[in-house]
C-alpha cells in the first residue's frame, strides 16, 4: 500500500480549500482516510477534507475529484499510485463566479443531522467550509422518540462554528403530522423553520410525531406567531406540503417559502405558483434538510459586504433566487426582485434575465402569473448569457425567471435556479387570482371536514380554535375571490 497525500488550493489566493473528495482506485473502488466524515445523502460519495488529506492506497492508476460549493469548477485528477512509498499531488479549484461581488451571498435555511450521527461538531465545523455558504442553519425538531444531534445546540448564534465567512445558527422545526409516513396524505399540518429566534418555541411537534396519544394541537400559526414575537423569521417548507400552509400564508404568518428541501421536484412549483397567483407575496428559498442532501442554496442580495442580520432582512423582502447551481438574476424596468412596481394598463415593462452557469443549461423562462410566457433554449456551448422580453401590462401580476437543466450534478439533482418574483400592480384583477383563490378555498373545506371529524383534541376548546384559524384563512380566500382583496 502506498500513501496518497493531497493539497486543495485556491488558484486566486492560494489558501486552503475545505472541499468535498473522491478517490477511486484502480479497482474502482471509493476509498478516505480513517475515521473521515463521508457525505450523507444520495449521489456519488465523498469524503470531507479542511484542505488536506492522507490516505492509504494500493498501486496503479486512481482518480481524484474535488469539489466545493456550486461557485468553484470541480477538479479531476488522475495520478499513478506506486507500488509502496508515498504520492502527493496539489489541487487547484478555480471559481466560474464570485456572487458575493454582486452583493449575492448563500445560505441553506433547512439542515438536520439525524439520531446517527456521532460526530456532529465536526461535520458542522465542516458543512458550512465545504459547502461554501455564508449562513447556515440547522435546527431542532422533534420526532417520536429519536434523539436528533442537531438538538443539543440552542437557538441563536453557534459562536463556536462561526466566523468573518461563515455564520452559523440553530433554528427550529415546528410541525405537524397526522400519520407516521412522509407524504403528503400523511403530513397534516405541515412542517415549518422558525430561524433568529431566541427561544425555543413549544410544542416542538405535535400529533402523531410525537405519539399515539398527542393532539392535533395547536395549530402552526400559533408557532408562526410565537416566532415573530421573537423578531424571528417563518419560512414554511417542503414546497408548501401540509393543510395550514394556505391559511398561514394567507393569514400573513409565513415570511418565506422552501421549494425543493432538499430535491428538485417539478410539480412542486404548483402551490408556490397558486399563492403567488392568489395576491400572497411570498420570497423563494430553500435548504438541503436532510444533512447535506443536495447543493440547494437560496443566495440572497444584502450586499458587498456578509452581515446576518442584512441577509435574513433581503430573504424578507425576497431579494432571492434558489439554485443548486447556475446563477440567476431579473430586473423589469430596472426594478429588482422582491419589488412593487405600480404602474397602469397598456403599458409595456421590459423583463430582462441575466444567468451564469457551469452547467450548460436547457432552458431559460420567463414566468408571469404561473403561465411561462418566453422560453430561450440555451446552446450547450453557452455558460452565460442575457434574456429579455417586452410584456403589455393587462392585470395585476407577478413575474419571475427560472433556468433548468436535464445535466445532474455529483447528488444525482438535476439543475435548476429559480427566482423571487417582481410584482405589478395596476387595479385589475388577473383571472389566475381568482382561480387561485377558489381552489384554496376548496381545499380548506377538506381540510375543515378533517378538523372537525378526524383531528384528536383533549377539549373542544382546542378543536373550536383550529377550525376558527383555518376558518378565517378561508374568509380571506373567499374576499380574495368576490374582488375584494
Amino acid at each position: 500500500m502506498a500513501l496518497l497525500t493531497g493539497k486543495i488550493i485556491d488558484k486566486k489566493t492560494g489558501e486552503l480549500l475545505p472541499s468535498r473528495v473522491q478517490v477511486i482506485d484502480s479497482g474502482g473502488e471509493f476509498v478516505r482516510p480513517d475515521k473521515s466524515l463521508v457525505k450523507v445523502g444520495p449521489g456519488e460519495s465523498f469524503f470531507y477534507s479542511d484542505g488536506n488529506f492522507e490516505l492509504e492506497i494500493g498501486r496503479g492508476s486512481a482518480r481524484i475529484l474535488v469539489e466545493r460549493g456550486t461557485e468553484y469548477i470541480p477538479a479531476v485528477v488522475n495520478c499513478d499510485i506506486p507500488v509502496n512509498g508515498s504520492q502527493a499531488v496539489d489541487i487547484t479549484l478555480d471559481r466560474w463566479f464570485e456572487l458575493s461581488t454582486r452583493g449575492w451571498h448563500p445560505g441553506n435555511t433547512h439542515i438536520h443531522y439525524d439520531e446517527k450521527e456521532t460526530r456532529p461538531d465536526e461535520r458542522l465545523q465542516l458543512d458550512p467550509r465545504v459547502e461554501d455558504l455564508r449562513m447556515t442553519a440547522v435546527s431542532i425538531l422533534q420526532r417520536w422518540d429519536l434523539e436528533y444531534a442537531t438538538n443539543k445546540y440552542s437557538p441563536g448564534v453557534l459562536t463556536e462554528f462561526t466566523s468573518s465567512h461563515h455564520y452559523v445558527e440553530c433554528g427550529e422545526e415546528n410541525r405537524h403530522n397526522k400519520g407516521k409516513g412522509h407524504d403528503n396524505s400523511t403530513l397534516g399540518y405541515g412542517h415549518i423553520m422558525l430561524l433568529n429566534i431566541q427561544n425555543v418555541v413549544h410544542p416542538v411537534s405535535r400529533g402523531l410525531l410525537v405519539d399515539a396519544f398527542d393532539p392535533d394541537y395547536p395549530p402552526l400559526s400559533y408557532a408562526c406567531d410565537d416566532a415573530h414575537r421573537q423578531g424571528g423569521i417563518v419560512i414554511w417548507c417542503h414546497n408548501g406540503q401540509g393543510m395550514e400552509a394556505p391559511v398561514a400564508a394567507v393569514l400573513g404568518k409565513v415570511d418565506a417559502f422552501n421549494l425543493f428541501d432538499p430535491r428538485w421536484m417539478d410539480p412542486e412549483y404548483d402551490i408556490y405558483y397558486k399563492m403567488l397567483n392568489a395576491g400572497i407575496h411570498l420570497p423563494a428559498s430553500t435548504g438541503s434538510d436532510w444533512f447535506i442532501s443536495s447543493a440547494n442554496r437560496v443566495y440572497c442580495n444584502s450586499g458587498g459586504v456578509f452581515k446576518y442580520e442584512d441577509w435574513i432582512n433581503a430573504l424578507r423582502k425576497g431579494k432571492t433566487f434558489i439554485t443548486n447551481g447556475p446563477s440567476i438574476e431579473m430586473a423589469v424596468n430596472d426594478y429588482e426582485l422582491g419589488d412593487i412596481i405600480e404602474t397602469d394598463v397598456g403599458k409595456s415593462l421590459n423583463v430582462k434575465v441575466q444567468w451564469k452557469s457551469f452547467y450548460p443549461l436547457s432552458y431559460i423562462q420567463i414566468i408571469c402569473n404561473g403561465k411561462v410566457i418566453k422560453t430561450s433554449k440555451s446552446p450547450s456551448v453557452l455558460n452565460e448569457g442575457v434574456f429579455e422580453t417586452d410584456i403589455k401590462v393587462t392585470a395585476d401580476s407577478w413575474i419571475a425567471a427560472r433556468v433548468f437543466s436535464t445535466e445532474r450534478d455529483s447528488f444525482l439533482q438535476p439543475i435548476f435556479a429559480h427566482t423571487s418574483p417582481i410584482y405589478v400592480t395596476c387595479g385589475i384583477s388577473s383571472p389566475e387570482k381568482k382561480a387561485a383563490a377558489d381552489w384554496f378555498i376548496s381545499n380548506i373545506t377538506e381540510s375543515l371536514e378533517w378538523v372537525s371529524k378526524k383531528g384528536k383534541f383533549y377539549t373542544d376548546k382546542q378543536r373550536r380554535e383550529v377550525i376558527d384559524i383555518f376558518r378565517n384563512g378561508q374568509n380571506e380566500y373567499k374576499q380574495i375571490s368576490e374582488g375584494r382583496k
